[in-house]
């Protein structure tokens, strides 16, 4: 007589694989990401209300705190898949929404249909630039951004409604000068979005990493000169980031070096053409 050797119930429970542990939420990254949103949110409001000056610079706050929630959940170790995407998520809405919303608003709309094209150019670079991002995540050089970031393209846009705000050019969509210079940052900074052209991350520098005692001088002093004026400044830098890109893209070529920033193999054929 043979000894049953089947699995009885009670064993099949015992080796069944343990339910993967439910993860929560951390609180301090995520609010800094729900801080900024609101940033957003307040531009949009702002600018619906004609209050251009203050929505401006709550797209620079916003940006301020989008740079901020992944340096603290790196810190505390509290990075988290749910982040990632909430941080995307809210960048598309304070990087991609409210600044073609604003523009268009401010200047656009005294284009008529023209004004629609920067308008939706912007957005729609503004979510092609954030997919592509979390999709090259990990292939792309450190050292660079692949195209101009959303916030640096968010902060050139709004840099220029903020400056002309404050010299006092009121009801903007009726002068047309102002309203075509518009169209042209607008156009600018969403095409430069999609581009492969490399822009400086700084992500190299870190806070371990111990520097020349003259560059803490050197920011002390363009605290002090930005504090000056601080649209026209903002803007000005800004700008000069805008077109460094292109300027790094040059100078490779001039150099003969290759200009792509993803970091993988070219024998990928798949990758075809990602190397130019």
């Amino acid at each position: 007589m043979t000894e049953d050797t089947r699995p009885k119930a009670d064993d099949a429970e015992a080796v069944e694989a343990p339910r993967p542990r439910r993860k929560g939420i951390y609180i301090l990254p995520n609010s800094i990401t729900l801080a900024a949103l609101f940033a957003s949110f307040y531009s949009i409001v702002m600018a619906m209300n004609g209050r251009f000056e203050a929505a401006a610079i709550a797209i620079f706050c916003a940006a301020v705190l989008d740079s901020l929630d992944g340096r603290v959940a790196r810190m505390t170790n509290s990075q988290s898949a749910f982040g990632e995407q909430m941080d995307s998520l809210c960048d598309m809405v304070g990087f991609g929404a409210a600044p073609a919303l604003i523009v268009y608003e401010w200047a656009l709309k005294g284009l008529g249909r023209w004004g629609w094209i920067p308008a939706f150019v912007y957005i729609a670079g503004a979510a092609l630039r954030l997919a592509r991002f979390n999709t090259n995540i990990g292939i792309v050089d450190k050292r660079f951004f692949q195209g101009l970031p959303s916030p640096a393209a968010a902060a050139l846009v709004m840099g220029l409604i903020w400056v002309m705000d404050d010299f006092g050019f009121k009801a903007v969509y009726k002068i047309d000068w102002l309203a075509w210079t518009a169209f042209g940052v607008t156009l600018y900074a969403g095409l430069t979005m999609v581009t492969n052209v490399p822009f400086y991350s700084f992500k190299v520098v870190g806070a371990k990493q111990t520097v020349p005692f003259a560059t803490i001088m050197a920011i002390a002093l363009a605290i002090a000169l930005i504090s000056q004026n601080p649209p026209l400044a903002l803007f000005v830098l800004f700008c000069l980031y805008g077109v460094s890109g292109y300027g790094v893209y040059a100078w490779r070529r001039f150099k003969g070096q290759s200009v792509s920033v993803i970091a993988t193999s070219t024998d990928d054929p798949d990758e075809k053409g990602l190397h130019q």
